[in-house]
């Protein structure tokens, strides 16, 4: 009879231990879920539009709610290709004249600096006169954003697909996690 209780309580132990973890389980899942529906976003980089600053491959974390400033580099719906998303960088806010000429970026009139730029992607030749940004000039309305990649000759941006509105930017990229020997959150 010792031998049952036994038996049967060890079998109640095992049980209320599975049961346990399972509900640890349940609850960690649904804490991740309403994390990432909601406010946090995993996302991968495809393409060298932001070479050097991301590659092709790496893996982020970017934030929904937010305001977007200057420089942020942030995930936005792509305007020209449906259920597609772009990474880009804020580089104009509403109501800004945003003017890039001979490769030097005037935000309001007055010269920009742009640090991220100084990459070996960037084969610029003045003398021939081909430039690494194309010559542009646009004045922003309100809600309007101007976004360009790092990787200016490749890069499919706001130069091409014109500005986008606050609705289009969907989240800013906080931290890249991997490659783990690049994890960093400062991207320029």
């Amino acid at each position: 009879m010792k031998k049952k209780n036994k038996q049967a309580a060890e079998e109640e132990s095992w049980g209320k231990f599975f049961r346990d973890v399972l509900v640890m389980f349940l609850v960690f899942v649904s804490i991740y879920y309403v994390v990432f529906s909601f406010f946090l976003a995993n996302e991968v980089v495809s393409g060298p539009s932001m070479q050097p600053t991301f590659e092709d491959g790496d893996r982020l974390i970017a934030v929904r709610h937010f305001t977007p400033k200057r420089n942020d580099v942030v995930i936005i719906k792509a305007p020209d290709q449906a259920n597609a998303m772009y990474i880009k960088r804020v580089i104009g806010l509403p109501g800004d004249t945003v003017q890039s000429k001979n490769d030097v970026l005037y935000i309001n009139g007055k010269k920009t600096d742009q640090q991220y730029l100084n990459n070996k992607y960037k084969k610029a030749d003045h003398l021939a006169g081909v430039y690494y940004t194309s010559n542009f000039k646009v004045k922003l309305k309100k809600n309007q954003y101007w976004v360009m990649g790092d990787h200016r000759d490749v890069s499919k941006d706001s130069r091409y697909f014109g500005p986008i509105k606050r609705s289009n930017i969907l989240s800013k990229v906080v931290l890249r996690y991997w490659p783990v020997t690049q994890i960093s959150s400062d991207f320029y």
